[in-house]
């Protein structure tokens, strides 16, 4: 049964899930394992800090997180398969679990997070 999302373990429990998928996926994978070496217990709260951020309107998150896949881009060359990737499998997780409009908002979030950093990191 699909639910609103309410609260920030609803975030958590999505990113959780999204990047389980990310993990699994060999096209992807290799990103966030050999190249930024991404230890998800670290990574989690900041990327749930993000989401709160952005879904629940309260615009206190600060930290540039273009410079970190910039610098990723340079280690390994970012396509735009992976952003198509990262925001499909994205979505995926959220339809699968969340319904409304937090999830919507999210998801047209995701999109336009994806398409920004594609066109400055990628398109460079």
């Amino acid at each position: 049964m699909k639910k609103e999302i309410q609260e920030r373990s609803d975030i958590d429990f999505i990113l959780k899930t999204f990047y389980l998928k990310l993990f699994a996926d060999d096209r992807i994978a290799y990103l966030f394992i050999d190249v930024a070496k991404l230890d998800l217990e670290t990574h989690l709260p900041h990327l749930a800090d993000f989401w709160e951020s952005v879904i629940f309107d309260k615009n206190d998150y600060a930290k540039n997180v273009m410079f970190i896949h910039m610098d990723l881009h340079k280690k390994s060359p970012l396509t735009a398969e992976h952003f198509q990737l990262w925001v499909n499998y994205f979505k995926e997780t959220i339809d699968e679990h969340y319904t409304g409009e937090l999830a919507q908002k999210m998801k047209d979030r995701s999109s336009g997070i994806a398409y920004i950093m594609k066109t400055k990191v990628v398109n460079v």
